[in-house]
């Protein structure tokens, strides 16, 4: 049974960004890979001591896990290792982190499956501090220190 969370006028601003138009908070510019089945962008929802993470979204809307098909899981998880090599080579970090939420239980709050990868270091706190909206400038000067740094 699939349990739909959207609301029925739901705008899903993921596939704004798939498809070119952005959102709200993301632009097209900050798109950083685009892939077959997948779209790696900027998010714009900072941690303070962990700038420049990304969003990987597939390419066609599903609300969460339940309802992503297994095909998509390689494409996730490759997209996913060239966020992280990619930010080992641009930003310096020590490691890396990914996260997904389900349902609001989980904490999900955009109704498109998406992996977050975030940039850690040592004692960061990454889980213990709240996000904030990124300034415009400095979310694209992240994006194309990323970009320049993507493998392939």
């Amino acid at each position: 049974m699939r349990i739909s969370h959207a609301p029925p006028d739901y705008d899903c601003p993921f596939c704004g960004i798939v498809d070119g138009r952005g959102s709200e908070r993301t632009k097209p510019e900050h798109v950083i890979a685009r892939y077959e089945q997948v779209t790696v962008f900027m998010n714009p929802r900072w941690w303070e001591n962990n700038r420049g993470n990304v969003l990987v979204v597939p390419n066609e809307h599903f609300e969460n896990l339940y309802e992503l098909p297994l095909e998509y899981g390689t494409p996730i998880l490759g997209a996913a290792r060239d966020a992280a090599l990619a930010m080992k080579a641009a930003y310096g970090c020590y490691g890396v982190s990914t996260r997904q939420h389900n349902e609001p239980a989980g904490n999900q709050e955009v109704w498109h499956y998406h992996l977050h990868v975030f940039p850690r270091w040592e004692n960061d706190n990454l889980y213990r501090t709240h996000g904030f909206w990124a300034p415009g400038d400095e979310l694209l000067e992240m994006t194309e220190k990323l970009r320049s740094a993507w493998p392939g």
